[in-house]
């Protein structure tokens, strides 16, 4: 159930929202926890038996570690923890792929994740490939897994304290405005919310527009220019000329963009909705002028929870040059993987983790000399490349499109040029997708807020909630009438 699904619009928040402010507040974080199990059980009926056993494991993970320390360790405790939550991962998302590549490797061809494997291998001996069953991803796991993690490892570090209420840890992991796709929530960021938030109608009412904002960055922008980058995507590579390559490219980057950042956006939203506060996940990524700010500006809860919980215990920046260069490939080669069992996750990860070893290296002093618009265009140019490994899972299709876009290819003009993918409603979804990655928004309320600090003017005020009220409408239609509504970061 996607947030921006006319289910989830017109049945189930309306839905929750009512009982939720019907109920005591005593029996609003019980009433919550339901919800959210429905919510996930609505697409994952069948594993929403995996998603409690992680609640109750990792709830009596975090009791077994401050038992351990008030003893004087705990080490053996949290260990077992990280084991049983990458155990979940590797076993739920990455065994069928390490089977069929395991099986590649000793046949040559693809293998399916059924029964076993014998094959022969150069010394005349005959070895059986154990299998696995094929298992389907559970939603959202990597982003639940790794604030169980994060929990227990905190407890560990004695940053906060073991909760004592399974139902309120149970609402922690499982809050259905961040469980499928983020942000990745901290413990400690809202364990006194989860006790004694305070819901008001200002919080409220910020929560509703910033889930209109997100809404319309979903459906209007990153849906439309999507189906642009799907066109092109779904054209053979060969046939595909170099204008037409990048227009699927930039159109890809586009969606990637506002299609998670607007699915954030209403995750936020819906959060202060019940009187949460989430971490902000984007800062106008595609501003940066370097890889290195892209990266503190991108998906900030994942980046953040790569760099506390693995990059500093490797040393960070702390340790020799070398190895902090081994560290920073290591790191996102692992945040590549966390994306996807997939070879091309994997280069995704080496290739960002290569250039931040060149930016560490020597790369970044010269770009602080360049003029700001060259450092721009350096950085998207850049993180445009990363984009296509990310697109492309299959590698000679991957390698395929380097070449469209680089002029390699065989593809006709005649027949293959940007305007057959384009119209005036796509087009206008580009040119807003490129101011909307932009700060002028902020920076025009900003200065009206200035100017406006004694009395606002009413007609302001007036005309941002037609605006909002106009977004929700033209995303209700919109959705009404096109079946095309994916979501990228759904399977992660």
């Amino acid at each position: 159930m996607l947030f921006s699904s006319t289910l989830f619009l017109f049945l189930f928040l309306p839905l929750v929202l009512v009982c939720y402010y019907a109920f005591g507040r005593r029996a609003r974080n019980s009433l919550l926890l339901v919800f959210s199990l429905v919510f996930y059980a609505w697409g994952e009926a069948w594993l929403v038996g995996l998603m409690l056993a992680s609640i109750v494991a990792n709830y009596a993970f975090g009791r077994w570690v401050e038992r351990e320390q008030a003893a004087g360790s705990g080490r053996v405790a949290v260990t077992a923890a990280v084991v049983f939550n990458l155990g979940l991962l590797f076993v739920f998302k990455y065994a069928d792929w390490l089977w069929q590549s395991l099986g590649t490797l000793f046949t040559g061809h693809s293998v399916e994740p059924f029964g076993a494997l014998f094959v022969t291998s150069d010394w005349g001996r005959s070895v059986l490939l154990t299998p696995t069953q094929h298992l389907r991803l559970p939603l959202g796991i990597s982003f639940f897994t790794f604030q169980a993690m994060s929990y227990v490892i905190d407890v560990f570090r004695r940053d906060v304290r073991a909760q004592r209420s399974l139902t309120n840890f149970g609402l922690y992991i499982s809050l259905f405005p961040q469980l499928i796709a983020g942000p990745i929530v901290r413990y400690r960021d809202v364990a006194e919310q989860i006790v004694s938030r305070k819901e008001t109608v200002a919080k409220f009412a910020s929560g509703v527009r910033r889930f209109a904002v997100g809404l319309g960055k979903k459906v209007l922008i990153a849906n439309t220019v999507g189906a642009v980058a799907a066109q092109i995507f779904s054209t053979p590579p060969e046939q595909v000329t170099p204008s037409v390559a990048w227009l699927g490219v930039f159109a890809y980057t586009l969606q990637i963009y506002f299609d998670f950042s607007g699915y954030s956006d209403m995750a936020i939203g819906l959060g202060r909705m019940f009187g949460f506060e989430f971490v902000e996940n984007f800062n106008y990524p595609y501003i940066s002028r370097s890889l290195t700010e892209f990266w503190r500006r991108w998906h900030i809860s994942l980046s953040t929870w790569f760099r506390d919980y693995l990059y500093i215990p490797m040393g960070g920046g702390r340790v020799g040059r070398s190895r902090v260069y081994f560290n920073l490939v290591v790191v996102f080669a692992l945040c590549g993987l966390w994306h996807g069992a997939s070879l091309n996750y994997l280069l995704f990860g080496c290739f960002h983790g290569a250039v931040l070893v060149l930016e560490r290296a020597w790369l970044g002093a010269r770009l602080a000399r360049w003029p700001i618009v060259l450092r721009h265009v350096y950085l998207v140019f850049v993180v445009a490349l990363g984009w296509v490994f990310f697109r492309c899972e299959d590698t000679a299709v991957l390698t395929a499109w380097f070449a469209a876009m680089f002029g390699f290819a065989k593809g006709v003009p005649d027949f293959a040029y940007p305007a057959l993918y384009l119209d005036n409603v796509r087009l206008l979804a580009l040119a807003a997708g490129v101011i909307g990655s932009l700060p002028w928004v902020p920076y025009v309320l900003s200065r009206l807020s200035r100017a406006w600090q004694e009395r606002p003017a009413k007609w302001a005020l007036t005309l941002n909630a037609l605006a909002l009220a106009g977004v929700l409408i033209l995303c209700a239609l919109e959705l009404s009438a096109s079946t095309f509504n994916p979501f990228i970061y759904f399977r992660f």
